[in-house]
């Protein structure tokens, strides 16, 4: 193998495609499944949690640019014939990305914020941003899903579970954010509802990806005779 050879091999894994993309969603949500399963359990500390979670946010913003740069062009010819419009695919992939970063701003701000306003402003706002940006993705992939299938009624279709999963992802996450409100005294609002609220989510972000990925019975093409 020559020089050249090994470097495209060994940046192999920042080539986008499906399979990649969905295999760092799984493993990001993984980590914040642990680092959540970790406060819930109490197996390990806050700071074992903040650390699991601050590389698992890097994971889910490296699958958002490759979602979003899996999602194609950003506009389409309008129905009507005449302009350009927003498609649905890309919508969604972009405020997911946009929301992967707010939670490395989040994750980030965890390991350092040194004052009760501090996580206020950097902590809890991203992480309810992001969380916000996840909901509005999730609408979009509702409508990228009904375009394609003229329906929102297809349970013999993997993408319709991948898409109902996601979307009960994104509503614990945002259930989590309201648990996770940092009061004056620095404590969070309910820190069972936002440690729950992570750990369900994140399993819901591990499933939906699971169903994405190509080499899954479900998604294999019949052979043709």
């Amino acid at each position: 193998m020559n020089e050249s050879s090994t470097r495209r091999h060994h940046a192999g894994f920042l080539v986008p495609d499906i399979s990649k993309q969905s295999w760092y969603f799984i493993v990001g949500g993984s980590l914040f499944a642990i680092g959540s399963a970790a406060s819930i359990w109490g197996f390990a500390g806050a700071n074992f949690t903040n650390w699991v979670c601050f590389v698992g946010a890097w994971f889910f913003t490296t699958a958002g640019l490759f979602q979003l740069t899996l999602s194609g062009d950003a506009t389409t010819t309008a129905s009507s014939g005449q302009g350009k419009a927003l498609r649905a695919e890309w919508l969604a992939a972009a405020t997911q990305t946009f929301g992967t970063l707010l939670f490395n701003v989040s994750t980030t701000s965890a390991l350092t914020a040194a004052s009760v306003d501090a996580e206020k402003r950097f902590i809890w706002n991203p992480d309810a941003g992001g969380s916000v940006a996840f909901l509005v993705s999730a609408f979009f992939v509702y409508v990228a899903f009904y375009r394609a299938q003229n329906s929102l009624w297809e349970p013999k279709n993997p993408g319709w579970w991948g898409a109902h999963v996601n979307m009960l992802g994104c509503i614990a996450f945002a259930f989590s954010a309201v648990g996770a409100f940092i009061l004056d005294d620095g404590a969070a609002k309910d820190a069972s509802l936002a440690n729950w609220g992570t750990f369900i989510g994140a399993i819901c972000f591990v499933l939906a990806s699971a169903v994405a990925l190509p080499g899954m019975p479900w998604n294999r093409q019949p052979a043709h005779p």
